[in-house]
């Protein structure tokens, strides 16, 4: 039976640039993403060039019924996920009191609520096959929460315990559950707003292809999870050693234009 990997925010950033480097090893895709239309011009590009099988399935995850939707879809389809890549998400840089809080609650729909959603049916099947792999995309920010970025970095600490303590759950049925931990990476999610900030003019944003080769690697191949770039490795573990105070007093810098 044909398999599939299945990605969800696949239309851009590190989604779709795992899925073309998933796609030229000859993997089939099942993509969603919110455009029909940049769907659809992926699977064409994808198909000619590669030979490969993908399916796309226009789904918006904020509205976390469509996480149900999207599996009944894909079971009634006769599809086999192999693999389920949890990537659909966003964030928002802002002061807590200023930002939308209906945006926000989006934001905890789609970066939580789906993802809860789509791993609960998918490691199902998966377990009762006794074989499957499943990688929530996650951030460093997870470990290091920043300010101006509350709402965010509280849903991506939310899919790094999720991932880890599933992954736990999961030991010895055959099904492997990885967290991706991205620091910033050069995508549409940085913002003009960002841009202007301490942390963005002193670091330069990975690529989103290095950061998307990474998460093909730990897809396909890792175990537990992972953290991209030294720098944000560090940080992480620096986090674990000063006083959080003084943490806090360095991100506030950070996070800040002034």
């Amino acid at each position: 039976m044909k398999q599939y990997i299945l990605i969800t925010g696949a239309s851009s950033g590190i989604g779709y640039e795992m899925a073309q480097q998933l796609a030229a090893l000859e993997y089939n895709l099942i993509l969603t993403a919110r455009s029909e239309d940049k769907l659809a011009a992926m699977q064409q590009e994808l198909t000619s060039r590669y030979g490969i099988t993908v399916h796309n399935i226009a789904t918006d995850l904020i509205n976390k019924a469509q996480a149900v939707h999207l599996f009944n879809h894909v079971k009634n389809s006769g599809y086999l996920v192999s693999h389920l890549v949890n990537n659909a998400g966003f964030g928002e840089y802002g002061s807590f009191l200023d930002t939308s809080l209906e945006k926000e609650l989006d934001m905890i729909d789609l970066n939580v609520s789906s993802l809860v959603i789509l791993t609960k049916l998918f490691a199902k099947d998966m377990v009762a096959r006794k074989s499957g792999r499943i990688m929530n995309v996650s951030s460093v920010i997870a470990y290091l929460p920043f300010p101006y970025q509350s709402v965010y970095s509280a849903t991506k600490a939310f899919v790094l315990a999720f991932s880890q303590t599933i992954a736990a759950e999961l030991e010895g049925t055959g099904v492997v559950v990885t967290t991706l931990a991205p620091g910033v990476t050069e995508t549409a999610f940085i913002s003009a707003e960002m841009r202007e900030t301490n942390l963005l003019k002193s670091n330069k944003p990975t690529p989103v292809k290095t950061v998307a080769a990474e998460g093909v690697k730990l897809l396909l191949h890792g175990k537990g999870k992972k953290i991209i770039g030294f720098q944000n490795r560090f940080n992480s573990i620096l986090a674990g050693i000063l006083p959080d105070w003084v943490m806090m007093k360095i991100k506030m810098k950070l996070a800040s234009a002034k």
